[in-house]
């Protein structure tokens, strides 16, 4: 008896992700279709080095890449986030409440448009606007590649033996090499795609990155 008791209490129940297999598959058929269609048979090398006055399409590619980066960063991070808020929980939909994924994905959605929508008005606000559409198409590519590695560190979390508690440290270490990467990314690329004032530069840095970074991390785990 002392034996089956203690069997049963070391048994796990092995974890059901399919659904990350769905979203993953999903985001490579987003990308097929832009690809292909969006970018008219574009390849990876051509996409990647084209130049802003002759490429095309190009609002429908960030919109793409957006979605792809909003869907596997909410599948990455939703395993790390300790618990839906009470407030959030309470709302059902057709009697569904929302789950770590759900709550992940709706904060990670909400973020990227407040900020969007704040980059939109900024570039205006300063008589800038026209530099607005030379800013995603830049910034595409930047979330381009960084969504190929999400989807990777994605495959990696939920199907290879690893330490989760131990990666959170490293994934903290990824996105924070990846933040700084992307502001040095964005002050010295040859587009010059943010404004030429310094303190416009510094301006934008702190209330469009480093702010609603830093008010997402507060709403996931706090």
């Amino acid at each position: 008896m002392p034996l089956s008791q203690n069997f049963i209490n070391h048994t796990r129940i092995p974890e059901n992700n399919d659904w990350v297999i769905f979203i993953l598959l999903g985001c490579i058929f987003l990308y097929l279709f832009m690809m292909n269609i969006v970018e008219r048979e574009a390849n990876l090398k051509d996409f990647l080095l084209q130049k802003y006055f002759d490429s095309s399409n190009n609002l429908p590619s960030w919109v793409i890449t957006s979605c792809v980066i909003v869907l596997t960063l909410s599948v990455l991070i939703s395993q790390y986030v300790p618990t839906v808020p009470k407030f959030v929980a309470d709302l059902q939909i057709l009697g569904y409440q929302l789950n770590k994924f759900g709550f992940s994905l709706i904060a990670v959605i909400l973020f990227y448009l407040l900020r969007t929508s704040l980059g939109f008005l900024f570039f205006q606000s300063i008589g800038d606007g026209k530099k607005w559409t030379v800013f995603y198409f830049t910034a595409t590519k930047f979330y381009f590649i960084l969504s190929f590695l999400l989807i990777v560190l994605c495959v990696m979390h939920y199907y290879f033996p690893i330490d989760r508690n131990e990666m959170f440290l490293y994934y903290l270490f990824f996105f924070s090499f990846v933040f700084v990467f992307k502001v040095f990314f964005y002050l010295f690329h040859k587009n010059k795609i943010l404004p030429a004032k310094w303190y416009y530069k510094f301006l934008y840095i702190c209330t469009l990155q480093i702010a609603p970074l830093l008010l997402l991390w507060k709403l996931l785990f706090f």
